[in-house]
């Protein structure tokens, strides 16, 4: 009764605009023996990586659903690489629908998948619900979940039993004693994390970060924002403030975590008469001082390249923190606030190691980043401590692909055996 009451609403959400039609089904998805939910930016980058990995031993058809039209963009890129590089498997794309239990029926029938994977936090009762009558294998791989969403969850405990998946690979032991606590223990095991393997993978940045250098001098103090958070605004808009006003040479990256802020923050600057240039109409080298206010896709990790320091964001306000891994693996140590709680799983150990720096406020983030400025280590010796760091957390891309393959070769050659018959 409440998707049925909101449903209509939803089309005019800035975020679920997008794909509308096929949220709701109105697109048909295609049939595929393998379906991966992916939420986000992070975990549709997580399914290019585990995708890569499978070795199934018939033809298969995947299909990779996602929340966002970033996800979806990353995804479609990622599937061409992946098609011409593997035969026999067969990738489709599409918005993941709402969670209304007929649509979630009609969203099965249409796929008939014999495996879901649903990466990290994707917990949705009406699909649960629907793959156990279908007798779809439900696992959760990079599993994760806060104390602050058991608790929302375990106000009906009952629920939660009854739609328990068949396995569950959590992230650390705290997230698999969550997990356990919420679906009971059964089936509940610990994993490396995904993102070590994709974090630790090495690239030639400098060919594919070429199109920065037309926009940013060699000798720029270059300083980026990332990942900023709606709730942290105010402080970021602080820090900025305080950069120009101790080092007004400095440009400054920003990187809004939603495209859609960036409305906000072309009104912001403009009502502190502050420079600025979107990323987007930047065809020539920046004036010293400017802010590149980033409206365009996929470039943070470059950026982080040419950066002399970076602020990580979701970190200022309680919003978990955003993965300043990314930041590190490109060669700069990032700085971020107190609120990191989603990514604790990396380990204190980083931070014992000077490999990131943590502020407790705007004011001190602002005076680290200006230390580091001037006097920043190299981005090679920090990209081999980040990976001298990472190399023994890795393998868990591995070990969920073998999972997922040996599952799926097995229910495929049932079926296979079966039909025949």
């Amino acid at each position: 009764m409440v998707w049925k009451m909101f449903i209509p609403r939803l089309r005019f959400n800035k975020r679920l605009a997008d794909g509308y039609e096929q949220r709701i089904l109105k697109k048909k998805l295609p049939k595929a023996e393998l379906w991966i939910q992916a939420a986000s930016v992070g975990e549709s980058y997580l399914a290019v990586e585990l995708i890569k990995k499978l070795k199934p031993e018939f033809p298969t058809r995947i299909l990779v659903t996602t929340n966002t039209k970033q996800g979806l963009e990353i995804l479609e890129r990622s599937i061409i690489d992946i098609l011409k590089e593997r035969r026999g498997i067969n990738v489709s794309v599409a918005y993941f629908p709402f969670d209304k239990p007929s649509i979630m029926k009609k969203a099965a029938n249409q796929v008939r998948p014999k495996i879901m994977v649903l990466l990290e936090s994707e917990i949705w009762p009406g699909l649960f619900y629907t793959l156990k009558k279908y007798a779809c294998t439900t696992i959760i791989i990079n599993g994760r979940i806060t104390e602050k969403s058991l608790k929302r969850y375990l106000v009906w405990p009952s629920l939660w039993r009854a739609l328990r998946p068949d396995k569950i690979f959590a992230i650390s032991e705290d997230d698999a004693d969550r997990f356990a606590k919420l679906f009971g223990p059964k089936n509940v095991t610990v994993m490396p994390n995904i993102k070590f393997d994709r974090l630790g993978y090495t690239e030639s940045f400098s060919q594919k970060a070429a199109p920065l250098e037309k926009i940013i001098a060699p000798d720029t103090y270059l300083i980026i924002l990332g990942s900023v958070g709606h709730k942290e605004e105010a402080k970021v808009e602080k820090i900025i403030l305080d950069i120009r006003r101790r080092q007004p040479n400095t440009v400054i990256g920003l990187f809004p975590r939603h495209l859609q802020r960036i409305k906000h923050w072309r009104h912001t600057l403009s009502r502190l008469s502050i420079p600025f240039i979107l990323r987007s109409n930047a065809k020539t080298l920046v004036p010293s001082g400017a802010i590149i206010l980033w409206d365009t896709f996929g470039e943070l990790n470059f950026a982080y390249r040419h950066s002399n320091a970076a602020f990580v964001g979701g970190s200022l306000a309680p919003l978990g923190g955003q993965n300043f891994l990314e930041a590190l693996t490109a060669g700069v140590i990032p700085v971020i606030g107190p609120y990191w709680d989603n990514f604790y799983w990396i380990g204190n150990e980083i931070v014992n190691q000077g490999l990131v720096r943590i502020a407790l406020n705007w004011k001190q983030v602002a005076d680290i980043l200006i230390e580091n400025t001037k006097e920043p280590p190299s981005h090679e010796d920090v990209i081999n401590k980040a990976l001298k760091y990472l190399k023994n957390r890795q393998g868990g891309t591995a070990h969920a692909s073998s999972i997922i393959t040996e599952i799926l070769n097995k229910k495929v050659a049932v079926h296979l055996g079966t039909r025949t018959k």
